[in-house]
């Protein structure tokens, strides 16, 4: 790993001088048809790419795919790179989802799956160094976890984070403490009946897939946009994943844009519309996920399936 952040961080600066010199000569003229004004701050100039001039040369990622029938992408993000500490995890990753579109984003371990959804969400780590995020026009890079989540971004982390003490009810409560609510109490039992049950059972000691579904419905207990599911099938027997597998159809009968990220690649790709392939932080398909289902060799190549 060390050895391949070196040979980055070398390419990378080369890349950075090349393109400020350049970028010198081709601003010359701008500079003399507006002069600056007095008052104005570094941080008061637009800019929307994190990162420009510090990755300069290197968008190792892949074009986002030409939306079907001209329908706009309700979701993108570009070029995005991610770092934990100096570990180069997400190199490069560029894709949009349509409204509506559920996505499996899928490889193997390691390949940066669980990564770009924290990048998306905009959790601290890994640290987002350079790209650009939206959704629904909004700058989703410019802004912090709590500021994400509320223009629309609900992110179920593998982990569930189910918090202690408090009952079903109360975990579903606590996320409608502040603007914008989503889904209500009693939705949210309609879709989870066994919520609705346990409603005051305190929420850590639910079973695995009851706190699974915990956690996807404390999430639409807010105002969500793009749904960010990390690993929902992860150590559930397969009677409940099952389970869940069901309350997804649901949720996608909804209309409700969805990214997925799940080991069990053929569950996640029997539900999703689009398939997107990472390898080794970088985008290396995106496509119609029932091309995924058909090309053995691509699975086997990716992942190992």
């Amino acid at each position: 790993m060390s050895t391949n952040v070196t040979k980055t961080t070398k390419s990378r600066k080369s890349g950075a001088t090349k393109a400020r010199s350049t970028k010198s000569k081709a601003a010359a003229p701008r500079s003399k048809a507006r002069a600056k004004p007095k008052n104005e701050t570094p941080e008061a100039e637009t800019k929307t790419l994190l990162g420009d001039d510090h990755f300069a040369g290197l968008a190792p990622g892949k074009a986002p795919t030409i939306n079907m029938g001209g329908q706009p992408a309700f979701f993108s993000c570009w070029d995005i790179h991610a770092y934990y500490g100096e570990s180069y995890i997400v190199q490069g990753v560029t894709f949009d989802v349509r409204e509506g579109e559920i996505i499996a984003l899928l490889g193997r371990n390691g390949a940066g799956k669980t990564s770009t959804l924290r990048a998306i969400s905009r959790v601290d780590d890994p640290a987002l160094r350079h790209g650009e995020i939206w959704l629904d026009h909004k700058p989703l890079h410019q802004m912090k976890a709590f500021e994400a989540s509320r223009v629309g971004i609900g992110l179920v982390p593998e982990d569930r984070r189910i918090i202690q003490g408090l009952t079903v009810e109360e975990n579903l409560k606590l996320a409608q403490i502040a603007p914008p609510v989503g889904w209500s109490l009693e939705r949210i039992y309609d879709l989870f009946p066994r919520l609705g049950e346990r409603r005051t059972q305190e929420g850590t000691t639910l079973s695995g897939g009851e706190q699974q579904m915990l956690a996807i419905g404390r999430t639409l207990a807010r105002d969500v946009k793009l749904l960010l599911l990390d690993e929902p099938y992860e150590g559930l027997a397969p009677v409940i994943v099952q389970e869940i597998e069901r309350t997804l159809e649901q949720i996608k009968t909804l209309g409700m844009t969805t990214i997925i990220v799940e080991q069990n690649a053929i569950a996640a790709l029997h539900l999703a519309d689009r398939a997107i392939i990472l390898d080794m932080g970088q985008v290396v398909f995106d496509g119609v996920a029932q091309e995924v289902l058909d090309n053995a060799d691509l699975r086997q190549q990716y992942l190992a399936i």
